[in-house]
């Protein structure tokens, strides 16, 4: 091979391999607006106007009791064509023990009675203290709770933290998690 083609396939070969590195190095840009599809994706590194916590962080807030922790996991409800007799059982959902569980409240579009859900329950869990700490999760890249945070951040609460790694972040750091039930939900 003459010294030219022998450069460029290792320029090549360089590229296919630090390429994905790279662009790993650049992240996840945050959108302007909310995640609307493909929930289970990687997430930013930031949330604009939050706070971003690591799972060492959370656990400090955690102990201190200085903040209320949301769940914003999706939860699914008992399917209304079952038919008569069939036994149902929801899923157990294991969070962060005190935690609110809001489940569906970090979807990209909410219905207007979900936003007012999120709404009231985030008044009633701060007891109208708009500056009370508010630590938003679910799992592992998900964008539902970088969602949930950026819309309560939205509705004038400044003082939100976001923690990405979530119950899978708490439950490798060998934290308690337990089983929780979910905030009644409006009839939609």
């Amino acid at each position: 091979m003459t010294t030219i083609t022998c450069r460029y396939l290792i320029f090549v070969l360089a590229s296919l391999v630090f390429a994905p590195a790279y662009g790993l190095a650049q992240g996840t840009p945050e959108p302007d607006g909310y995640r609307t599809e493909n929930y289970r994706a990687p997430t930013p590194a930031t949330l604009n106007g939050a706070r971003v916590v690591t799972t060492d962080v959370a656990r400090q807030i955690w102990n201190d009791g200085s903040a209320v922790f949301l769940d914003v996991l999706p939860h699914a409800p008992r399917p209304t064509n079952l038919p008569p007799g069939t036994i149902w059982r929801d899923k157990p959902r294991l969070n962060i023990p005190g935690s609110v569980w809001l489940p569906d409240t970090g979807y990209g579009a909410l219905a207007p009675v979900m936003e007012n859900y999120l709404r009231a329950n985030v008044a009633r869990i701060s007891a109208g203290d708009r500056a009370k700490m508010l630590v938003v999760y679910c799992q592992r890249a998900c964008w539902m709770s970088w969602n949930a945070a950026k819309r309560i951040l939205a509705m004038g609460y400044p003082n939100v933290a976001w923690y990405p790694d979530g119950t899978d972040g708490w439950e490798e750091a060998g934290l308690p998690l337990q089983e929780s039930k979910p905030e009644p939900q409006p009839v939609q």
